[in-house]
Formats: C-alpha cells, structure tokens, sequence
C-alpha cells in the first residue's frame, strides 16, 4: 500500500490499522485456505464425474484455481502480509458435502454429476461472496486499485465456472439422471 513516491502515507497507515483492514485481511485468509483446499480436492471431483463436459470443467477451474491462489498471494505480498490460510469451516463443509455425494451415488451415473454440480456450485457461490465482499472492502479502505483488479478477475473467473456448471445440468445432465434407475 505505497503511494507513488513509494511511501505508505498517512491514511494509509491508518487503513492498515482498522479494524475494517483487519476483516479484510482475515477474509482474504479464509479464501486464500479455501482455493489451497480445492486445490486438492477437485481432482477428487474431476476424477468421480460421469461426463465429459463436467471432468473439462473441474479440470479447467482447477487451472483457474491454481492462478487465484497466485493472485492472493501476489495481494498478500502488496500488502506486506504474510499468505497465510485460515481454515475456512464453510468450503471445508461444502467440500465434505461433495465426497458424500460420491460415496451415495452410484459410479458412472449421472446423478453423481448432479451431486457433483450441485457441490460444485455451492462452492463457487461460496466464492463468489467472499471476492465480492473482498472486492468492496478493498474499495472502501481504498487499496491499490492492482488488488481491486486481481480480486475482481478472481470473481468473474469464479461467475463463469458457477454458470458453466449451470450449463452442464440443464444441458444434459439433470434430464438424464432423471431417467435413471436407482
């Protein structure tokens, strides 16, 4: 958070000392835990999908994952903090919620992938609230408008996998797991 001259000036100062910047930084741990988390877990989801579509989609926010977790940590270091996670309980629970899916549902069947978009989606609206408040109160302590950028691309990438995911269900997914036995 230094001005143009390089120098931290004294507003700035103050931001970093609020309590606001202080939820701010908390926040950016819990997502920062949370991408490192997925990070390991959907190849778990990747692997378990049924179609095609759905395993190029896991696949591809794997990808996209793995460049937001570069992103908070380049926000990290902008300001001066260490990139540490903090267990985030609610993607833990999200992600726990997708391995029971798996295990009660049939392999090879698409209401597994329903399972899967389901979990899918609740963890990428998780995301989405979480960048979306990042986003507002980087705006509101008045952060470097480079951490405004890199927390809004994160959003959008996190938008575009929730209705991908959408795509996929109503595509062909829920209609065929509709017409499967138990």
């Amino acid at each position: 958070m230094k001005n143009k001259t390089g120098n931290t000036s004294q507003g700035e100062m103050e931001m970093k000392d609020s309590a606001l910047f202080e939820l701010f930084v908390s926040e950016l741990r819990d997502i920062y835990w949370a991408e490192k988390h997925l990070v390991k877990n959907l190849p778990k989801m990747t692997k378990a999908a049924t179609s095609d579509d759905l395993r190029m989609a896991f696949m591809e926010h794997l990808e996209k994952t793995e460049q937001q977790v570069e992103r908070l940590e380049e926000i990290f270091q902008m300001l001066d903090k260490r990139a540490i996670g903090k267990r985030c309980e609610g993607i833990d629970g999200i992600v726990e919620e997708g391995k029971e899916k798996i295990e009660d549902t049939e392999e090879g069947s698409l209401t597994r992938d329903a399972g899967l978009i389901s979990a899918g989606q609740k963890i990428e609206h998780y995301e989405i609230a979480t960048y979306g408040t990042l986003k507002t109160l980087a705006a509101v302590l008045q952060l470097d408008d480079e951490i405004i950028d890199l927390l809004t691309e994160s959003l959008e990438e996190e938008k575009s996998a929730d209705m991908k995911l959408t795509e996929i269900a109503e595509g062909h997914v829920n209609e065929d797991a509709s017409e499967e036995e138990r």
